[in-house]
């Protein structure tokens, strides 16, 4: 049975090195409001749907404890609400400064289709948040087949809802015949819970957190030291595979053929 589709995350994966757009973002809305964020700990939810995020930082305990001093009550829904409402404009106007393709990424995506294979793509990104990204991705010369956005249905990641739009947008199915490509946990858990195979991403993505510049002024050795943490997470998350980047898709892709053609699934 051979692989149908490949479906790409966004931020860390197929643009933006780094996953750096929304961090300063995250630090400035929560500033907003009085509460001092450090990058290290916006960090941590990446990848859920950006209200979920925010959810996820009011429960550290050192920001509800500056919520509660700033603003005399443990932070609620609304203040979620008020927090997501200052973050989306915010990172609209930032989102477009950090759109440049991962390096290798438009060469992949055209080998795969050359083989036959759709693109699909879901992201924690509102569609709001993807207006301005669209456009520059695809002067670039990326252009998936779709786009299911953080928003568009019930629930976003980890549950397996985008994925299942993937599905039904690209007209392909079993889940086998899939595969998701992510640089975050709850991505991971994405493509695992609708039954697809997963590739972690861990230079290039939220993890490791470096630009390109960064990144390229490394050595080999420091490279594997301060990848290593982010590939670790994400093999615990349950990925099949994890690489640097998506400009090392390729072989991974062959390899789940051949373990398809002898009977595997994910």
């Amino acid at each position: 049975m051979p692989l149908k589709a490949v479906i790409f995350d966004w931020a860390g994966t197929m643009i933006d090195f780094g996953s750096r757009a929304p961090m300063g973002v995250f630090v400035e809305a929560f500033r907003h409001f009085g509460v001092p964020l450090t990058v290290a700990e916006a960090r941590g939810p990446m990848g859920k749907p950006k209200r979920d995020h925010i959810a996820e930082l009011m429960k550290l305990a050192t920001v509800a404890e500056a919520w509660t001093r700033a603003h005399g009550h443990a932070p609620r829904a609304a203040d979620i609400d008020a927090v997501y409402d200052v973050f989306v404009p915010m990172n609209v106007k930032v989102a477009a400064d950090f759109a440049e393709l991962i390096p290798g990424a438009a060469a992949v995506v055209a080998t795969l289709r050359a083989r036959g294979l759709k693109i699909g793509s879901t992201t924690g990104y509102t569609r709001e948040i993807m207006a301005p990204i669209l456009p520059l991705a695809a002067a670039q010369g990326y252009a998936p087949d779709n786009l299911v956005c953080a928003g568009d249905l019930a629930e976003g990641r980890p549950s397996p809802l985008m994925m299942y739009r993937c599905f039904a947008d690209l007209g392909v199915y079993p889940p086998a015949t899939v595969v998701k490509v992510d640089d975050t946990v709850p991505g991971i858990e994405e493509g695992l819970a609708a039954g697809t195979w997963t590739v972690g991403i861990a230079a290039s993505g939220n993890e490791t957190g470096l630009s390109l510049a960064e990144w390229t002024a490394l050595s080999a050795r420091e490279r594997d030291r301060i990848v290593a943490p982010a590939r670790e997470k994400l093999e615990a998350a349950g990925a099949h595979v994890v690489i640097d980047t998506v400009a090392n898709l390729m072989p991974v892709i062959e390899s789940i053929d051949r373990l398809m053609a002898e009977g595997e699934m994910p």
